[in-house]
């Protein structure tokens, strides 16, 4: 079975893959990471969302073949030391999540857009996100809890 190699959440990792296995499965089945949901297993959800070399990606369409060498992010190598991450602190200051299914999917999502634009307007907050549903919150709180932690980061 092929081997691959990659930075997860700052610490190398190597791990045994079959080469139909999405990145998903392997975060989740093989790591333990089960933070990065499966929600639609197309690619259309974002409840599976996460960071490959800076730019967020649905895990459970995406090949785990293809991560080889690359630097991956996941929901839980964003708190540090015990602190939440500011924009996940900001998500429980705006209720921006119910039930939570998709919060991590929303919040890697809002991380890879505040990554690259610190400040971003409310149009590119709804674009970076366009790819990410919520059937508890509708949107309102989600949005504003990702301009929060752009004023906070």
């Amino acid at each position: 079975m092929p081997q691959v190699s990659f930075i997860l959440n700052g610490e190398w990792v190597s791990v045994e893959v079959e080469p139909c296995e999405t990145l998903a499965e392997v975060l989740r089945n093989k790591l333990g990471l089960t933070g990065t949901k499966i929600g639609c297993e197309e690619g259309e959800c974002g409840a599976c969302t996460v960071i490959v070399d800076g730019k967020a990606v649905t895990s459970c369409i995406y090949p785990a073949m293809k991560v080889e060498g690359a630097r991956v992010e996941t929901i839980e190598g964003l708190s540090k030391g015990g602190q939440l991450h500011p924009i996940q602190q900001a998500f429980i200051e705006h209720f921006a999540a119910q039930c939570g299914y998709c919060t991590p999917g929303f919040i890697m999502s809002a991380k890879a857009l505040l990554d690259k634009n610190p400040h971003p307007s409310e149009e590119e907050i709804k674009e970076a996100i366009a790819g990410n549903l919520c059937r508890c919150t509708g949107y309102y709180q989600i949005i504003e809890a990702i301009k929060a932690a752009a004023e906070k980061l």
